[in-house]
């Protein structure tokens, strides 16, 4: 006969969530462990001397942290090096800049390109930094 194993994967996770700053790695730590299928005890370090005495009791210099089957794993890179992951710190998380940029200049000029002439430099100037502000705001967005 078939035996499931019933056993649930948990993790306890300690992270600063205050009334003023949620630290996002402490979000990312958890969805992470969600998503490797564990239930999350999660600990709010609610106060800054709360988390000081934290990072003073299990000798750590950040937060957040996590702890597997009572072995400190430690905070989100390390989270994802535990897991298979892995960690790769010069890869850019952000989308480049250049291409934004050419982008909203090529918008710029399509938009001013009937009236375009050497004396209407500055409204394609102003067309372009007025778009480039619009999606980078929209790119802040993500």
């Amino acid at each position: 006969m078939f035996m499931m194993n019933t056993k649930t994967k948990t993790a306890k996770l300690y992270r600063m969530v205050m009334p003023k700053h949620i630290c996002p790695y402490g979000i990312k730590s958890k969805d992470l462990l969600q998503k490797q299928g564990y239930q999350v005890d999660d600990h709010h370090l609610t106060t800054k001397d709360e988390t000081e005495a934290f990072k003073a009791k299990h000798s750590v210099k950040t937060t957040p942290q996590t702890f597997i089957d009572g072995q400190r794993i430690g905070g989100y890179d390390d989270l994802r090096v535990h897991f298979g992951i892995g960690v790769n710190p010069g890869q850019t998380t952000y989308r480049p800049i250049i291409a934004i940029f050419l982008t909203t200049f090529l918008m710029a000029v399509g938009l001013r390109y009937p009236i375009l002439s050497t004396a209407d430099l500055v409204g394609l100037v102003e067309t372009f930094v007025a778009l480039s502000m619009c999606v980078l705001a929209i790119q802040k967005l993500q």
